[in-house]
């Protein structure tokens, strides 16, 4: 009789692991916001990785909503779980981020505001063409592209992209490393299928 307790409670406890597992990809709602088609929205996960000169290492890893139309990017982050952590609103000159208890923080930059919830720098102005396949406006340098003409590489802004798995509308996988004088920070960003 307690040998079938134990497997029974051993089943529960694995479907209860395989569920937590299965849970712990959540990522956030797409954002879409109305009906406009001109809109780029993506939705995916993401793993943050530092790792300080010092020896001490710090690792983040959550899900995102991404929402541009062009005059307004919105950047929703979340926990490993789904449970949206800091909403980021940018318009021209001013970055807003709303954390989940509704304190909201300034800058003029979006970039500086994800610091803050993550702990480490995400190039949010960068991601706005790269998540497109696009280097954008800012000097590029080291381009590559691959047999279909989509970039597959490149160095900007200081970080050092690569793009791959494009679907329609740009690349599926995209890794971002930067090497500053005290860290070397390693960000993937993996987008999940429409």
């Amino acid at each position: 009789m307690m040998f079938m307790w134990l497997k029974r409670s051993r089943a529960w406890w694995c479907a209860g692991l395989l569920a937590l597992l299965l849970t712990a990809c959540a990522t956030p709602q797409r954002i879409g916001m109305g009906s406009d088609t001109e809109a780029f929205d993506r939705t995916g996960r993401f793993a943050l990785n530092v790792q300080n000169f010092g020896g001490q290492r710090d690792a983040v890893q959550g899900g995102f909503a991404w929402h541009d139309d062009g005059r307004m990017l919105i950047l929703d982050l979340a926990n490993p779980l789904g449970s949206i952590l800091a909403r980021v609103e940018v318009t021209p000159g001013k970055a807003v981020m709303t954390r989940s208890n509704g304190e909201q923080e300034r800058a003029e930059h979006p970039d500086a505001l994800v610091e803050l919830v993550l702990g480490s720098p995400m190039p949010v102005a960068g991601l706005r063409d790269w998540l497109r396949g696009e280097t954008g406006l800012d000097r590029a340098e080291e381009v590559q592209k691959n047999e279909a003409g989509q970039i597959t590489e490149f160095r900007q802004s200081g970080w050092r992209v690569q793009l791959s798995r494009y679907d329609s509308q740009g690349p599926r996988l995209l890794q971002l490393n930067r090497n500053d004088s005290n860290r070397n920070i390693s960000l993937r960003l993996v987008i999940d299928s429409q």
